[in-house]
């Protein structure tokens, strides 16, 4: 399915379905075609809204997560949203939590898989070596379970964005932001209902992240993926999205 990206007043975003809003967080190296089959699960039953995070386009003295999540909220006071549930998987859960905890009135729960803001791997600890395509489609099978779900035209995505210079430079930008900024003093602060939905192979934010994240918010609910890596929502969708709709039939149908 193809979806039409809207701009408006400096926005990018794509918008389906009507009903209670989900806010989808993409991660650094992936926009909508993360969250594809979420989408079209949900967007039956609710108002689905992926925001494109302006990574490569914010100025770069200023690019980090906190600009990231002035970004989320400007978007929403500017499409008039309120007590959104907001989906974040790794740096879009990052995201997610920094907006949370300056802004928890604009959020009514929080769901997160493989979130960085305590402790990532990104890349299995070192970044690509841009002119090798095998190496590439190495980093990119690390982030899954199964390695035949990192397409060809996936790791050609990758390939194209860590070959372009501007993009390495703000992607590198980016995963320093989010490595010096830990939560795990600020979690305690967030009181609204958080779902983890957690692959039980990830190798980027590992099992013991999400048993720390479950520990530290107040009102989380811990869900694992079998034989599932840092991105359930793509390799395990029907799981993710089980997990997902028993947590909003819980909290948004009481």
């Amino acid at each position: 399915m193809t979806y039409q990206i809207i701009e408006e007043d400096g926005f990018k975003f794509i918008e389906a379905g009507q009903g209670e809003t989900l806010v989808l967080l993409h991660g650094l190296m992936g926009e909508l075609s993360n969250w594809e089959l979420v989408i079209e699960h949900f967007k039956d039953r609710y108002h689905v809204v992926v925001p494109i995070l302006p990574i490569y386009d914010l100025p770069i003295l200023t690019l980090g997560v906190k600009a990231l999540s002035r970004y989320v909220h400007r978007f929403l006071k500017y499409k008039n949203y309120s007590q959104v549930v907001l989906i974040g998987n790794s740096l879009g859960g990052h995201v997610g939590l920094v907006f949370t905890v300056a802004h928890q009135e604009f959020v009514k729960a929080l769901v997160l898989t493989g979130s960085s803001g305590l402790y990532e791997n990104a890349f299995g600890g070192s970044f690509p070596k841009r002119e090798s395509y095998d190496y590439i489609k190495e980093k990119v099978e690390f982030t899954f379970y199964d390695p035949a779900t990192a397409t060809k035209e996936l790791v050609d995505d990758v390939f194209k964005t860590v070959n372009d210079r501007s993009r390495v430079i703000r992607i590198l930008t980016m995963a320093k932001s989010a490595i010096r900024h830990n939560m795990s003093k600020e979690l305690s602060k967030i009181t609204i209902p958080v779902s983890l939905i957690w692959g039980k192979n990830d190798k980027v934010t590992p099992p013991e992240v999400a048993e720390e994240f479950h520990h530290l918010l107040p009102n989380s609910e811990l869900n694992w993926v079998d034989k599932c890596g840092h991105a359930p929502m793509m390799e395990h969708p029907d799981v993710f999205n089980n997990y997902l709709e028993k947590f909003l039939d819980r909290i948004l149908l009481k």
